[in-house]
């Protein structure tokens, strides 16, 4: 992040090359990066058991944790603390309210299988959390902006919401289902494993990596120009996933969960789908 606040700031023409296309509001090199940082870790993921794991009961209570965390929870808590500490910065604000009311659809999966949480688990409450998001993003969006907000002149369109669920989950979800199955099929379940996931598996980080660089450098002037509002906005994100990541996980802890599921279930309300916040924003 600072060397490429540095390198951003400093190398003339960078800004204006990683921004030389678009998807829905965001550069197309951040779109690459995630779908490389994604991709490896779908993979892995194991959907031919999905079925069995879809039908135990203990889905049941993970699911029910993990909308009211994301969708109860979350959206209210970060309202409240953008509130408390931004009550004279209305834009920035507002900003912080969409990013928490955007649950993660992308980098979670890569926080999730660095800190060796259960993928499977991951995959589906990252699934429920995109039909969700395409739901009740609008609604819970105009509640927090204009009602509690007092907002004016909003408007937020679903189709935003839909395209950026398919983008940075349904592309690179497609690809890993595809590649699993098909190359499972062709060169066996030991090559697979022992060959395929191994090759594929360092590009996750080096994605995550990338797209770090390439959203630093690509905000480097503004991050410079306006380093006082820059970390007033941190207080509220810092205070929010301090505050989702541990309380999830001691109440998963209190309810003797499995330190895999755990993590999952700390990671995914405490994670935030800011390529959806932008897109709303802008």
């Amino acid at each position: 992040m600072v060397l490429a606040v540095i390198i951003g700031y400093y190398v003339k023409g960078i800004k204006k090359s990683f921004q030389v296309a678009q998807i829905t509001k965001v550069s197309l090199p951040i779109c690459i990066g995630l779908w490389v940082m994604m991709y490896p870790v779908l993979c892995k993921v194991r959907y031919e058991l999905m079925g069995k794991m879809l039908k135990s009961r203990e889905m049941g209570r993970n699911l029910l944790l993990s909308v009211i965390m994301n969708w109860v929870i979350g959206p209210a808590l970060m309202t409240g603390l953008a509130w408390a500490t931004l009550p004279d910065l209305p834009g920035y604000r507002a900003g912080v309210i969409l990013v928490g009311i955007a649950r993660c659809i992308a980098m979670v999966l890569i926080w999730n299988e660095l800190a060796k949480g259960g993928s499977q688990l991951c995959a589906v409450l990252v699934a429920v959390n995109s039909v969700l998001q395409i739901i009740f993003f609008t609604p819970v969006t105009l509640f927090y902006l204009k009602v509690v907000s007092r907002g004016h002149g909003l408007h937020v369109d679903s189709w935003d919401v839909a395209k950026s669920v398919f983008l940075f989950l349904g592309v690179p979800l497609v690809a890993g289902v595809i590649t699993r199955f098909s190359l499972r099929y062709i060169f066996g379940k030991p090559w697979y494993q022992l060959k395929f996931i191994p090759f594929i598996g360092p590009w996750a980080l080096i994605g995550l990596l990338y797209t770090i660089f390439v959203m630093f450098s690509i905000q480097a002037h503004h991050i410079v120009s306006n380093i006082g509002e820059v970390f007033r906005v941190a207080v509220p994100l810092i205070l929010y996933f301090g505050i989702v990541f541990f309380s999830s996980i001691s109440f998963c802890r209190f309810l003797k969960i499995s330190y895999p599921q755990s993590v999952t279930q700390s990671f995914t309300p405490s994670s935030n789908n800011f390529e959806l916040a932008i897109a709303v924003a802008v």
